[in-house]
């Protein structure tokens, strides 16, 4: 099976859930930029003090330190033999970056997996989730609003990946194991 995936889709779309489950079956790193910015901010370190200070002004972590969050990351002995990137690269200028880190290592993506769902479904999704998991301002325009930012900015980038001959598209309506069940044989069958 395909050791170095790309997990595209739109919030809600259970890319987390996804990419943890791929990752331990594959044995390999799920690397969320989420996760590396809570990483690097716990321990203080020069990249974590730069997200933290955008982050608690509600901005966007500049591509720049995301970038270099990841070089690091995929520096790191676990990422060796493989990993699922999670929300990286999330638009077209992060992809050439990822290209270039990969590259150095003389790596390369082996497949971009994109969950795909109806928008009105991962709103409800998401207002669901806000709702367990007390997130107040998780409001439909508010998600509306996040979606149209993938829309813009992250969506064009299976078009990169569907030129190239790598994406592998998903139907992400379903249970969960529903979902792993169709990543999985979509994998065999490009493998």
């Amino acid at each position: 099976m395909k050791r170095r995936l790309v997990l595209l889709g739109p919030p809600g779309s259970g890319k987390g859930t996804q990419g943890e489950l791929l990752a331990a079956s594959l044995g390999v790193p799920v690397i969320s930029t989420g996760g590396l910015f809570r990483d690097q901010m716990s321990r203080g370190t020069p990249l974590g003090i730069e997200a933290k200070s955008y982050m608690t002004q509600g901005q966007l972590v500049p591509d720049r330190v995301t970038n270099d969050m990841v070089r690091d990351r995929l520096s790191q002995a676990d990422a060796a033999d493989g990993c699922v990137l999670d929300g990286y690269p999330r638009n077209v200028a992060q992809v050439g970056v990822l290209d270039q880190i990969l590259a150095e290592r003389t790596w390369r993506i082996d497949a971009a997996v994109e969950l795909r769902l109806p928008e009105d479904l991962i709103v409800e999704r998401l207002l669901r989730r806000a709702v367990l998991e007390s997130r107040p301002d998780d409001t439909e325009p508010v998600i509306r609003e996040r979606l149209a930012v993938y829309h813009r900015q992250t969506e064009p980038i299976a078009q990169i990946y569907q030129t190239r001959g790598l994406l592998v598209t998903i139907d992400g309506d379903g249970l969960v194991e529903e979902i792993t069940r169709r990543i999985s044989q979509a994998l065999r069958a490009e493998a």
